[in-house]
């Protein structure tokens, strides 16, 4: 009998379209039901299009089913994917534009920090209702989310239901592991790595040539090549006083910690003349969402006009549900889950991003131990600030969230504790709409 895959949030049509590619590459999933639901009549429809153009090319025998209600997607899934955007642009900008308003300058804001921490809040209660649905239609089903800000989803869905089987997965791991392979000249295959922290910022323990240390390489490629050390500033720089190597861009690192972002012309000199993907520049998800927002259906109609690429790609979830519950083959990843017992020296229960071995109806967990004693100090102060922030979110407590917001790095680097307390205070207000379950919008 065919699996069935759920996809929550299918109207995000780059991560969809790619993930029913590589689902549908595997032969146990060719006769999958591909369950698609969305908020949005016409982003769905557009999104079926696509995966009938891939269904149609490979000749798979799929069923394809396309719903606004969640819970018919869901019903007895083996496996859900999640990839949701609660709120708006209107109230997503807010998230960048009031912390500039007190100088915090940021990049991105998916993650942590003032901006991260306020998208939680608008998302956790929608990610839960989710989780609810799960239990009550396929409580045995795989869950791969893939919404950010990652480990303050995950910490808050699996302190919720500790009896779901959810994890949430990044492209960065896999990602930066390619891009250091490329700058030592290596082929990705003959690498292997060993990578733990929090999302955004785990470092490579290990990283390894043909089982060979391969560091001194990377750092010579950082040192001697300017083409290399300008590709990514901000993360050069940290390996080169951290002497480990951090996952995510520039960009996204620039904002978690006081190093890069406090002055305008530490911005200038590590934010804005990096040659990667991202390297920092204020605002660079508002501009680039609404540049795209602007031109979407013109976009995703050049994008299904294309020829159909039926090749896999290098994202997790496929390989994931293979392992689990398609043909077997045994699949190692890194995943975002609870730290009980996996890392020695972050707090118990945060969320943490470690190695994950899928198998036969299992995700096992592996135990890292201890990270180097200046990777723990900087993972502890993000990874307390998402707990208290978490804390906060159930106690319904909105000082709490000020105090989490308060010793973030980035933040307290710039802003006194009066100034913060302002910052927060405004971002509720912007977050009306969406926080009214809070016992109060004052700080």
């Amino acid at each position: 009998m065919g699996k069935k895959i759920a996809f929550i949030g299918a109207g995000s049509f780059g991560f969809t379209r790619g993930l029913v590619r590589d689902i549908l590459s595997f032969p146990a999933f060719r006769d999958a039901t591909l369950a698609l639901m969305d908020i949005d009549a016409e982003k769905l429809g557009f999104v079926r299009t696509a995966v009938e153009q891939i269904v149609e090319a490979g000749k798979y025998p799929a069923k394809i089913e396309a719903t606004f209600d969640r819970r018919e997607a869901l019903k007895d899934a083996d496996g859900v994917i999640i990839t949701i955007l609660q709120g708006g642009f209107p109230v997503f900008r807010t998230d960048i534009e009031i912390p500039k308003k007190y100088n915090v300058d940021i990049n991105v804001g998916d993650t942590r920090g003032p901006s991260g921490i306020f998208r939680t809040l608008r998302t956790l209660p929608v990610m839960l209702d989710i989780c609810k649905d799960i239990r009550e239609c396929c409580p045995n089903a795989i869950v791969l989310n893939y919404t950010n800000p990652m480990a303050m989803l995950c910490r808050g869905m699996q302190s919720a239901y500790p009896e779901l089987r959810i994890t949430g997965l990044c492209h960065s791991v896999q990602g930066t592991a390619g891009m250091l392979a490329k700058w030592i000249g290596a082929p990705v295959e003959e690498i292997t790595y060993t990578c733990a922290g929090i999302n955004h910022q785990a470092f490579y323990l290990e990283y390894k040539w043909n089982g060979k240390d391969a560091y001194p390489l990377i750092r010579e490629a950082i040192t001697a090549r300017k083409e290399v050390y300008n590709e990514e500033i901000v993360r050069n720089e940290m390996f080169l006083a951290l002497d480990y190597y951090v996952t995510e861009s520039s960009g996204h690192n620039s904002e978690y910690n006081a190093w890069f972002r406090k002055r305008p012309d530490l911005i200038e000199k590590y934010c804005t003349h990096g040659t990667g993907w991202n390297p920092g520049e204020y605002a660079y998800i508002v501009k680039n969402y609404e540049e795209r927002q602007a031109r979407w259906k013109e976009l995703t109609q050049e994008e299904l006009a294309k020829p159909v690429e039926l090749a896999r790609g290098n994202e997790y979830a496929s390989n994931i549900f293979n392992a689990v519950f398609g043909d077997n083959t045994r699949y190692e990843f890194n995943g975002n889950v609870r730290n009980f017992n996996l890392i020695d020296n972050l707090p118990h229960g945060c969320c943490v991003e470690v190695p994950v071995a899928a198998s036969r109806d299992e995700l096992r967990i592996c135990r890292v131990g201890a990270l180097p004693p200046q990777l723990a100090l900087l993972n502890n102060i993000s990874a307390r600030c998402e707990e208290l922030a978490i804390e906060g979110f159930f106690a319904k407590d909105p000082h709490m969230i000020f105090q989490a917001v308060m010793f973030d790095p980035l933040t307290s680097a710039v802003l006194s504790l009066a100034e913060t307390r302002a910052m927060v205070n405004e971002m509720f207000e912007a977050n009306r709409d969406y926080l009214g379950y809070f016992n109060s919008l004052k700080a």
